[in-house]
């Protein structure tokens, strides 16, 4: 499946890349609004990356989309989307309806939103994506 430890490491770091949501396994802050960009001095060609790759066989196989459904799920159970609403309602409440835009819910959430994901929960997914990765034959 992977040729290296290192490129599973990879791909287990870049993790936030596919689901754009959430950086499960580094502290590392991105973009919202867009993926990192690539260095420019790697020619990565016609040849799809390794993380291209993987991401295509999750979507294939539906993987991607159960995940996220799980991660849904996870996040319901404990409490998690409450916590977020409640935050967005008090922001807006300060704030005044017509003064806030949604870029600024975005801006305020991502941060508490991310280092808020219980660490079960970021346990359990790690678990089956390191298991689809081990079951899928590239």
């Amino acid at each position: 499946l992977f040729r290296s430890h290192k490129n599973c490491s990879n791909f287990l770091t870049n993790f936030h890349f596919y689901f754009g949501r959430f950086n499960l396994t580094s502290c590392k802050k991105h973009s919202v609004n867009r993926p990192p960009t690539p260095d420019g001095a790697e020619d990565q060609g016609n040849e799809p990356t390794l993380q291209e790759i993987i991401n295509i066989k999750l979507i294939e196989s539906g993987e991607k989309e159960r995940l996220m459904e799980l991660l849904r799920e996870r996040l319901i159970e404990c409490g998690w989307k409450d916590e977020m609403k409640a935050l967005c309602r008090s922001y807006v409440k300060k704030k005044g309806r017509n003064n806030v835009t949604l870029d600024d819910l975005v801006h305020l959430i991502t941060p508490k939103g991310r280092a808020s994901v219980p660490d079960f929960v970021k346990a359990e997914l790690l678990q089956r994506i390191r298991s689809f990765l081990m079951s899928a034959a590239l």
